[in-house]
């Protein structure tokens, strides 16, 4: 074929064209994160006729978007819509629209008043119609959750909007007229969705549907001091309106019974102020309205000395017979706090750490609420009137399920062990049967490790006993124990687990109907255990999982899932630890046919969700590319029909690439890590290279990292995005050697990096959080190949360390060394050289790395004179290093003007380091505490 000399120049011409584009896609700026959006709240209708997401950016004002699931290109777009769901009948969409955020801010730049700010609208969409109502300035709504198409509106209080000289007239004319009423209850609407029937009330503090759609109550707010709150009852069948109950101070925990049958609440005379308020139990049914005070202060059988507790929930049994509340001690002497002849100024505040308790005092202050707000379970035969105290001061916890449909139910208590709980976080429990008739007590276990669940029909209990590595029952009716998967071939126990603590179990699916079986995991395969017969259990995917390193699943369909049919179908989900390949295969409950694959590809596959009464179906697909689009279709997986298109400007950006990396650790053991690349990869230059790591990354090849403000970490997007190699390595762990483990998998996979020819190893660079920012100290004290590092909220002392407390939740932190993530596995005194020679701060004086330091002041994980520890002896040492310091924040940064502020400095630090660029003023000069909140220092040094 022979080609005119002007058409071999027109199509250089075009390659060249084509090549230029490709380089004139511009890098991720700061200025990118705002507008980058993400998917929430994806919803289908039980028929499977209509979809609905929404669709929001990092900082801004998002969007709901509703469609047909046969035709999803006609669609309608609700701008500044959230909180919305599907009417019962499938009929209606219905939920919230934002005011416009950049009309909020320009009015809180103004200082307007609260009062004055816009307010959040109600959208009612019909879907059959296409038509889209509006309610303006909405504090809630609510929609019957199982049946009926109803919604109740209630309003925000109405803007007082008067002239002056309206104001003027008014007060001449009026001027003795009674002023209105103070009341915390606004205007609330009930009605057909469709607007056919509408009934309003005044005055509204609370309310809520029954399940069912056939009821509502509502709650009557006081004016001003007058006792005139009221319940009422509105029969949505006649729209007759019933007063239950007025004059009391407080209506709360009101509840109905699953099928509406009852009504039940807490009431009482006392002030919301009062120390102990002490309230009665009313309950009414709802086709009669006979009101009726079924439990006081006063009634036997409770646990001695009591009062019925505000705090605990109202429950009932699935029949509706029975109805559990709760009860709260009433024996604290408040005499010194209620002595009104000591003034504020003379009362003592002192905390008394004792040896003896059972949780140290940081602990104790920390769950101070919860514990005071804790109550002891009690039920009421509604049949019989019959109390029964079931937790009691011996044993408090009794669990309840999330659908009462049995007599008896589970009990703990770990308070024999609690007392160790400071540093072993593994302690053990007593176990119970507690009988609902009578409250009697059945031990299952002493000293059990593990957490109890019933089976569906209550045949049996189950756990993963941590200590024994095996899955366990207890047989109900014969009150005896059963090993489940002792005798079976491979393990029950995670076995990554390399720390110094009881691994945990790989889970379960759950039981088959009748408790014939039940289905648990061992690492890649699922296996059906007969607990009569647990000998004989049958692997369902016949050992393929663990021959081809697939991890396999049981894909729930159905949330509201009791148990397992075994005539369904076993959907499985599926994921290769070795390729990160994903996707779902079709199973069979009897084991007698290896799984099937329907789909298996190079993505990473997230909420699978079907119709209720449908077989359509929904899910996320993603890659590192791809953005976690929503996509249509049914369980075959064939067509799927991608239907949302998030952040098409991706397109016009210089994105990137992530491959699996294979390496060897210096201790010969196979591992992986993520290479991130910029799409514009050249083979033939040489990049700089940041390396990040914690703990085990690499199965996360196929999510998608959206370019965000750093919270404590470098987002890899931007910094691929403008010509970085990142590097993820995998590491594994030997006990008692976290720094030295790290090394040695660290070190291996860049070096294996750098003799591929393309990294600049002059320009390297490692940067970590927490337990990431204590390897990073580390390994800056055992090589010099990194240029410049980051270490955020670093642990560089152990020595220190372990005495500290976790602020954040009150512990001592010595469960971290001995049993967690340090992986020391002992105390301070049985093993001080470990701890001694994985602290960096005792190799300081090795270091040659520039330091950026992140360690914030209000850090309830680390203790922040960690990050000050380190900073001090680097200064001392005169070493370049930084030390960025959030006031009142956390572990990672939480507000977002600080996280934006991070990912300026972090990109100036490693640019000035690895690229050369000019160093920014607060690098060069520092910022002095007199120019605090004055300038950031941002500008470069010329």
């Amino acid at each position: 074929m022979k080609f005119h000399k002007f058409g071999i120049a027109f199509v250089a011409m075009l390659l060249g064209t084509q090549v230029l584009f490709a380089q004139q896609k511009r890098p991720l700026t700061h200025a990118d994160y705002d507008g980058w959006e993400r998917l929430a709240s994806e919803k289908i209708t039980k028929d499977g006729k209509w979809v609905g997401y929404q669709i929001s950016p990092q900082d801004g004002d998002g969007r709901i978007e509703l469609f047909s699931f046969t035709n999803p290109d006609r669609r309608q777009i609700i701008p500044r819509g959230s909180s919305f769901d599907f009417s019962a009948d499938d009929l209606f969409a219905v939920g919230k629209i934002a005011p416009e955020k950049d009309s909020v801010y320009v009015l809180k730049l103004k200082k307007t008043k609260k009062e004055d700010m816009p307010s959040d609208s109600l959208f009612i969409y019909s879907m059959a119609e296409g038509r889209l109502e509006k309610l303006p300035r909405v504090k809630s709504f609510a929609i019957p959750e199982k049946a009926g198409s109803w919604i109740a509106v209630h309003y925000e209080k109405e803007k007082k909007d008067k002239s002056k000289a309206d104001k003027d007239s008014e007060a001449d004319s009026t001027a003795k007229a009674e002023k209105p009423k103070k009341t915390d209850g606004t205007k609330l609407s009930v009605r057909k969705l469709d607007g056919s029937i509408t009934y309003d009330f005044d005055r509204v503090k609370s309310y809520n549907f029954s399940k069912n759609g056939d009821f509502l109550y509502y709650v009557l707010a006081e004016e001003d001091t007058l006792d005139n709150a009221a319940i009422y009852l509105l029969n949505l069948s006649d729209g007759q309106s019933e007063l239950l109950s007025e004059g009391m101070t407080s209506y709360t925990e009101v509840t109905f019974s699953p099928a509406a049958k009852y009504l039940a609440y807490l009431t009482t005379y006392d002030s919301a102020k009062a120390e102990k308020p002490y309230y009665s139990l009313f309950l009414t049914e709802t086709s009669s309205i006979d009101l009726e005070e079924i439990v006081t202060g006063e009634s036997e059988d409770l646990l001695a000395n009591s009062r019925i507790s505000e705090n605990g929930n109202l429950t009932f049994s699935e029949n509706e017979e029975r109805l559990f509340f709760g009860v709260a001690p009433d024996y604290v002497d408040y005499s010194y706090a209620s002595d009104t002849t000591i003034l504020d100024e003379d009362r003592v505040s002192l905390d008394i750490w004792g040896w003896q308790d059972s949780e140290i005092q940081p602990m104790q202050l920390k769950n101070k609420n919860r514990e005071e707000r804790f109550s002891y379970l009690a039920t009421i035969d509604l049949k019989t009137d019959k109390i029964t105290q079931l937790a009691d001061l011996d044993v408090k916890n009794v669990m309840l399920e999330s659908k009462v449909e049995r007599d008896f139910g589970l009990a703990w208590t770990d308070a024999p062990y609690r007392i160790n709980y400071s540093w072993d976080i593994q302690i053990g429990r007593d176990l119970y049967l507690v009988d609902f008739n009578d409250g009697s007590k059945t031990l299952i276990e002493k000293n059990a490790s593990g957490f109890p669940s019933i089976s569906p029909e209550g045949k049996y209990v189950y756990w993963y006993d941590g200590r024994d590595s095996s899955w366990v029952a207890y047989d109900v009716a014969q009150k005896a124990k059963i090993n489940l998967t002792k005798e079976l071939p491979v393990v029950f126990y995670d076995e990554l687990h390399d720390s110094p603590s009881l691994p945990g179990s790989n889970g379960s699916a759950g039981w088959l109907a009748g408790d014939e079986a039940f289905l648990v995991y061992d690492r890649f395969d699922i296996w059906k255990i007969d607990p009569k017969n647990p000998a004989n259990a049958v692997n369902l995917t016949q050992g393929s999982g663990r021959k081809s390193n697939t991890v396999f699943r049981r894909q729930d369909l159905d949330r509201e899932e009791r148990n397992i049919d075994p005539k369904s179908q076993l959907l499985l989900t599926a994921f290769n630890e070795k390729t990160k390949d994903s996707g779902f295969f079709l199973g069979s409950i009897d084991g007698k046919t290896a799984p099937k694959q329907l789909i298996m590809t190079a993505n990473r596959y997230s909420g699978l969700t079907k119709a209720k009464e449908s077989s359509e179906v929904f899910l996320n697909k993603s890659t590192y590319q791809e953005n976690p689009d929503l996509y249509l279709g049914d369980l075959t997986f064939k067509n799927l029909k991608k239907v949302s298109n998030l952040n098409p400007q991706q397109a016009n950006v210089n994105w990137g690439s992530v491959e699996l990396v294979d390496y060897l650790s210096s201790d010969g053991d196979s591992l992986q890590g993520l290479l991130f690349k910029p799409e514009n990869f050249d083979v033939s230059k040489k990049y700089p290279l940041m390396v990040y790591f914690y703990e085990r990354n690499s199965d996360g090849l196929h999510n998608y990292r959206a370019p965000a403000p750093s919270a404590s970490t470098i987002n890899i997007p931007y910094f691929v995005s403008n010509d970085y190699l990142v590097f993820v390595p995998d590491i594994k762990y030997k006990l008692g050697l976290p720094g030295p483990s790290a090394y040695n998998c660290i070190i291996p996979g860049v070096q294996s990096l750098v003799a591929k020819g393309y990294v600049d190893s002059a320009n390297m660079a490692i940067q970590g959080q927490s337990w990431g920012g204590y390897q990073v100290a580390y390994l800056i004290t055992q090589t010099n190949m990194f240029k410049a590092a980051g270490a955020g909220a670093p642990v560089v002392n152990m020595t220190s360390a372990y005495g500290g407390i976790r602020w954040g939740t009150g512990m001592s932190r010595m469960f971290q060394y001995e049993q967690t993530q340090s992986r020391i596995g002992g105390t301070l005194w049985e093993k001080p050289v470990y701890y001694l020679e994985n602290s960096p701060l005792f190799f300081m004086d090795r270091v040659k790395t520039p330091v950026l330091i992140m360690h914030n002041d209000e850090d309830g994980s680390v203790p922040w004179y960690q990050g000050i520890e380190m900073f001090m002896a680097l200064k001392r040492l005169n070493q370049p290093a930084w030390l960025l310091q959030y006031n009142g924040e956390d572990h990672n940064l939480v507000q977002r003007k600080n996280r934006k502020d991070l990912s300026v400095r972090l990109s100036q630090f490693f640019d000035h380091y690895l690229k050369g660029a000019p160093a920014p003023l607060w690098m060069s000069e520092g910022l002095p505490a007199v120019q605090k909140g004055k300038t950031l220092k941002y500008e470069l040094v010329q």
